[in-house]
């Protein structure tokens, strides 16, 4: 992230987040086992590579791409649930501490700087 200066940026949280190698495996088998011949024929009427990627084959990929994308933000969502729930717990005992004894605080802070009064 250093390299690529994204440090302190939303980016560098979530894009590490977005290749799963597992989920290029499944993407791979998926577009192995798309017939040639609909690129044969795409390429036959004069279409180039990417107008054979748009047209053809990403229409046909949409339910993988779609369970590619689940799996993906749950992986996402499940990495950054679990340190903003124990950073909310660790905080916990801090609140609790803070409400049993928050009449005393709030009186202190109240009479800081009275002097002799």
């Amino acid at each position: 992230m250093l390299t690529l200066n994204l440090l302190d940026t939303y980016a560098a949280v979530m894009l590490p987040q977005t290749v799963a190698p597992v989920m290029v495996f499944i993407l791979k088998k998926h577009f192995d086992s798309l017939p040639r011949e609909l690129e044969e024929a795409a390429r036959i009427d004069g279409a180039g590579h990417f107008r054979i990627f748009w047209s053809v084959l990403l229409p046909l990929s949409r339910p993988v791409l779609s369970a590619v994308a689940i799996f993906v933000f749950i992986g996402a969502w499940n990495n950054f649930l679990w340190p903003f729930v124990s950073t909310v717990l660790a905080a916990l005992p801090l609140v609790v501490v803070f409400l049993f004894f928050q009449r005393h605080i709030v009186k202190s802070v109240a009479t800081t700087g009275l002097g002799g009064q």
